[in-house]
């Protein structure tokens, strides 16, 4: 018997995912769970149409990451920093300071879990960041470190 899984299934499938069972297993222990529905043909075709629904969706979200990502790779953010004897900085630039740069100077809000920064900057001098945009999608980000 084909039957249409409302939810995660372990061992049987995901949801949204069409699957062959035997008829006592899915009278006795889908249905009345509510795990699983007939795979009828408008079960199948609404199916189909989440499919379709959700990869548009997804493909417009990776042409906005794309835009966002060039955009990012075109800004050059500049963030002043006070610095005592010998040059070193009172604190550090982290990635909390980066995001806030570039939405000031840019304009661009992007979260700061998303700013890859292995550590915390503590020198002058110009820096090139990965911004993780979308799960494939990464744009590299200037940042300038300067002197109040």
């Amino acid at each position: 018997m084909k039957v249409v899984l409302l939810q995660d299934v372990k061992s049987q499938g995901k949801k949204n995912q069409i699957i062959d069972v035997s008829e006592g297993y899915a009278r006795n222990f889908l249905f009345p769970r509510k795990l699983a529905i007939v795979a009828d043909a408008k079960a199948i075709n609404d199916v189909k149409s989440k499919e379709s629904s959700d990869k548009h969706r997804k493909d417009v979200e990776k042409a906005e990451a794309k835009s966002l990502a060039e955009k990012i790779s075109a800004c050059k953010v500049e963030i002043k920093a006070e610095a005592g004897n010998e040059g070193r900085f009172y604190g550090a630039i982290t990635t909390k300071d980066v995001a806030e740069a570039l939405k000031g100077q840019c304009g661009i809000e992007v979260d700061k879990r998303k700013i890859q920064l292995d550590n915390p900057i503590k020198a002058f001098g110009t820096y090139l960041l990965e911004v993780k945009v979308y799960p494939e999608i990464t744009a590299k980000l200037s940042v300038s470190v300067v002197e109040k």
